[in-house]
């Protein structure tokens, strides 16, 4: 598997047509057709619906060339720092983990303002399952880490020299496939549906803890019917703007979705659920940069640097 061949899947679905994909990527046609069905092969699916034309991407086109595209912004972001650390070795990098949905739209529009209000620092990121960012907290293997947090649920369990600060809010809300007025094509408000197509956080994913005690509390689950399950909240919302069912998704990764009119809400405010994002760290792993950084957010805690 090759990196470029996801800049072609790019570079097929912006154009819907595989001549001028391979015009754009500076190769024959043939040897671009060739490309994609190698990419098909090692994902053991088709990823293109060659009965239309435009030629469209499959659903699951669509989760690779997002997961792709995630890998390749983060190889050339990884790249740059190891450029930068090498010019500047006494430099130390401040290495920060983050659950996926974080890491994808806030990490980086946080750590931009946070920079402009500190100072530049040398980071890298680790996007990851949860358990794997704490896991690595308490090996100290990463300074950082950033992780959502309700009313229902806890964003690290507490263990010995464990330290949290709010950096940051976000909201998980009910979407779904909008209708071409704009209206939700599932309404959980309507209790005259029997059964809504329900798009679940896998049991592994600890999003999913801030969802389920508001479903249980509302007594809906009766009503949901799950279609789909996946622990990637990307994954989730490519299903839910194909029209496959309902669910409840970071609205800061689904807003310009709702703003193209591709997503719509599913129900009422009271449906929403209202998240914190917290950075924590060891108090056992520290050194003079980390402590600053820590400092700086302990002051500035109630004075999000994202609004």
């Amino acid at each position: 598997m090759e990196l470029d061949w996801f800049k072609d899947l790019s570079s097929l679905a912006e154009t819907g047509n595989f001549s001028r994909a391979a015009e754009r990527n500076n190769i024959s046609q043939s040897a671009f057709s060739r490309r994609i069905q190698v990419l098909e092969a090692w994902v053991g699916t088709p990823l293109i619906d060659r009965t239309k034309q435009p030629a469209t991407l499959t659903d699951a086109g669509s989760q690779m060339l997002e997961a792709g595209m995630q890998a390749i912004s983060r190889i050339e972001t990884e790249r740059e720092q190891v450029r930068a650390l090498i010019a500047k070795p006494d430099k130390y990098v401040v290495t920060f983990a983050t659950q996926h949905s974080i890491g994808w739209r806030f990490y980086p529009t946080w750590l931009q303002a946070f920079e402009n209000a500190f100072s530049a620092i040398i980071s890298r990121l680790r996007a990851d399952d949860l358990p794997n960012c704490t896991d690595a907290l308490k090996k100290e293997q990463v300074d950082f880490v950033i992780a959502y947090q309700s009313d229902f649920s806890k964003s690290i369990e507490d263990f010995p020299s464990l330290e949290s600060l709010e950096i940051g809010t976000d909201m998980l809300v009910p979407v779904c496939k909008a209708t071409p007025v704009g209206a939700p094509m599932f309404d959980v408000d309507d209790t005259t549906v029997s059964s809504i197509p329900y798009l679940q956080f896998g049991a592994s994913a600890p999003i999913g803890r801030h969802v389920e005690p508001l479903l249980r509390d509302r007594g809906i689950h009766e009503r949901l019917s799950v279609v789909y399950e996946n622990s990637m909240a990307g994954a989730l919302r490519v299903r839910a703007r194909d029209g496959d069912g309902v669910a409840w998704l970071p609205k800061s990764l689904v807003q310009p979705d709702l703003d193209a009119g591709l997503l719509a809400l599913s129900g009422q405010s009271n449906w929403n659920i209202n998240l914190q994002i917290r950075i924590h760290r060891t108090t056992r792993n520290t050194n003079d940069l980390t402590r600053k950084i820590w400092t700086f957010l302990a002051l500035r805690e109630g004075v999000p640097l994202v609004s």
